[in-house]
């Protein structure tokens, strides 16, 4: 069965990184979900090098479902956008208290789930001043999996932050075949 991954973007969220994540995921199996958390329900989020990518439904929509996986992709003020939506914040304190995987690159998990509660000591961020401070003492390391919360730095590092998700979800063995079909 496949499993249910949510990737909540907004304007500004950063695109390398919202790729990597839905592309990874979809070659490993995962049906990938792409909400928009803009107001009154609009899908077309401009990304933060101008791209525009259109979102499969709102974040209203995805708040009453399942997921086996919930992954914020970073950028400026694209997190921020992320943080202020009640909706994922919902979505993600259920992932949280029912102990099911969520996740953040870049920027994210500074400014959504440290400041949401929502992660611990030794998980990482962009290196960037004003996001490792918010980071209660932040890794240097590229990719941190800490149970179900896996975090990353950047748009360097989404494909291996990917490919981490993908293992968290499917297994060593399948990642090792992912990443050696992407030659990653």
């Amino acid at each position: 069965m496949a499993k249910r991954v949510l990737v909540p973007i907004a304007d500004d969220s950063e695109e390398i990184e919202t790729t990597c994540i839905t592309n990874t995921l979809v070659r490993f199996g995962a049906e990938v979900v792409v909400a928009s958390v803009k107001p009154g329900g609009e899908l077309v989020c401009k990304m933060s090098r101008g791209v525009k990518m259109v979102a499969d439904i709102p974040i209203d929509e995805a708040a009453g479902q399942e997921w086996d996986l919930v992954a914020l992709p970073g950028g400026m003020p694209g997190a921020e956008h992320l943080r202020d939506s009640a909706a994922l914040t919902a979505i993600l304190e259920k992932q949280k208290a029912s102990g099911k995987m969520y996740a953040a690159i870049c920027a994210a998990p500074a400014v959504v789930l440290a400041e949401k509660g929502l992660v611990g000591e030794g998980a990482t961020c962009y290196p960037a001043p004003g996001l490792r401070e918010k980071m209660p003492s932040p890794a240097e390391d590229d990719v941190v999996v800490q149970g179900n919360v896996v975090t990353s730095k950047g748009p360097g590092t989404a494909l291996k932050f990917a490919v981490a998700l993908g293992e968290q979800l499917y297994g060593k063995e399948k990642a090792k075949a992912i990443a050696d079909e992407m030659l990653a």
